[in-house]
């Protein structure tokens, strides 16, 4: 029997809503279906949401633009690389450091005192993101601008989309925030970012999504990832059911050493990896047999419910035809006792039987189809009428029959028609004074 909250679903709907409580675990069937309504009954749509809102991931079908994006930066596990500026080298070197120092503390000491004033009079616009996918297409066409075509393949969707999409498909995902205003950001994308083999390995081993901080989804995402300087690198990949942040890169890194260091991030996290297949493997199997169980029920159940609804057809049947029957038997019934009492009253209406001595007398006998013979006297001035309700008074006599002379052979009229509305006496009829008639049996006919 159906729960309350399923009764005024379809078939289709409740099959459905019953997939989507085994795949979710959610005991509230209203629960379930609130949130397949608010998908369209776009039950992907339902179960990624909800596997994304167990695991603070933001909705790959509806991401809201405000909301912080939800990755795990808190792991003190978090393999972490720094590459320290180079120290100047001999009294050249030094002698310059140390001349440029005060000018460089100064520039950017005032420019950070300008930035903070400049957040109370207005506050900053990259905090505002109204278009994700278009600050992601601008940055990448204004990186081939600068740097050519040749560079890795960067994901054109938002940093929402790409955890989504490395998350279903559960590959690395390596986040780069390109600093404009940092001196190195330049050299690292010529030197390394461009190389052929760092192409080669981000292309064949990852999703690459790349953005600038100056523009409100680039600053959105340096917000949640917490980078300390540029240029900045971060690896994140599904872990313990959590996109989690699992190694940073920073500063200006040269190609074989960010190659090898990407290498042994993977490697360190293969595991991890590795069990989220097995365990999204066996979860999709279970899904697989739970929908197979479910059909095999919904199966069942349909062949029960037309077992029954032909059981009820055949009782229908059976009792329609019981009442046929017995409608029949009621007319039949009917129609005998209207007989009965036509034949009452016709004998009741007949005039008395003349004595043998009268002149006018004619003694007939009767032959009936079951060979039983009757005898009665008439008169000659009496109608043939008379003679049938006499014949039709009688029990033994069929419902309906008529009255045949034996020679020469013909048909008595005693029933008015449209040519005769009054049927002949007996004399009219040429009967004598003793007479055999015959009653043929017209009840078949």
């Amino acid at each position: 029997m159906a729960a309350p909250e399923v009764q005024d679903l379809s078939q289709a709907q409740t099959e459905k809503l019953l997939q989507f409580q085994d795949l979710t675990g959610l005991e509230s069937m209203d629960q379930c279906r609130r949130t397949l309504e608010q998908h369209n009954w776009n039950i992907e749509a339902a179960v990624q949401d909800r596997l994304n809102e167990q695991e603070g991931v933001p909705s790959v079908f509806n991401p809201p633009p405000s909301r912080p994006l939800q990755v795990n930066t808190a792991d003190h596990r978090v393999y972490s690389y720094i590459v320290s500026r180079p120290q100047p080298r001999g009294l050249i070197g030094w002698s310059y450091y140390m001349i440029m120092l005060p000018f460089r503390l100064t520039y950017y000491t005032l420019l950070d005192i300008f930035r903070f004033a400049l957040r109370w009079v207005r506050p900053d616009p990259r905090g505002r993101v109204t278009d994700p996918v278009g600050d992601v297409v601008s940055f990448i066409h204004s990186f081939e601008e600068k740097y050519g075509r040749s560079h890795p393949v960067f994901y054109q969707g938002t940093y929402s989309q790409a955890l989504n999409d490395a998350k279903r498909e559960l590959r690395y995902l390596l986040v780069y925030l390109h600093g404009e205003d940092n001196q190195d950001t330049d050299q690292f994308c010529r030197s390394t970012l461009c190389t052929e083999e760092v192409m080669t390995f981000l292309n064949t081993r990852m999703l690459f999504w790349a953005c600038s901080t100056s523009r409100p989804e680039g600053y959105r995402v340096s917000q949640a990832l917490r980078e300390n300087t540029f240029p900045f690198l971060a690896m994140i990949m599904l872990k313990d059911r959590k996109m989690t942040v699992v190694g940073r890169l920073e500063g200006l890194i040269q190609s074989e050493d960010l190659l090898n260091q990407l290498t042994f991030i993977m490697e360190a996290n293969q595991t991890y990896l590795m069990s989220e297949r097995l365990e999204r493997e066996e979860r999709n199997q279970t899904q697989v047999l739970r929908a197979q169980q479910d059909e095999a029920y919904l199966e069942s159940l349909r062949a029960d419910q037309e077992k029954d609804r032909r059981k009820r057809e055949e009782q229908d049947k059976v009792q329609a035809e019981e009442e046929k029957v017995r409608q029949t038997v009621l007319a039949e019934e009917r129609r005998r006792r209207t007989l009965d009492e036509e034949k009452e009253r016709k004998s009741e209406c007949l005039p008395p039987e003349p004595p043998a001595d009268d002149p006018d007398s004619v003694k007939i006998v009767f032959k009936l189809p079951n060979d039983t013979r009757v005898e009665r006297r008439f008169l000659f001035q009496q109608s043939l009428t008379v003679i049938y309700d006499f014949l039709f008074s009688l029990k033994e006599t069929p419902e309906k029959f008529q009255l045949v002379t034996n020679f020469p052979r013909r048909v008595l009229p005693c029933l008015p028609t449209e040519e005769q509305p009054n049927p002949p006496s007996l004399k009219e009829a040429g009967l004598s004074r003793s007479e055999v008639l015959f009653v043929q049996d017209l009840t078949d006919d």
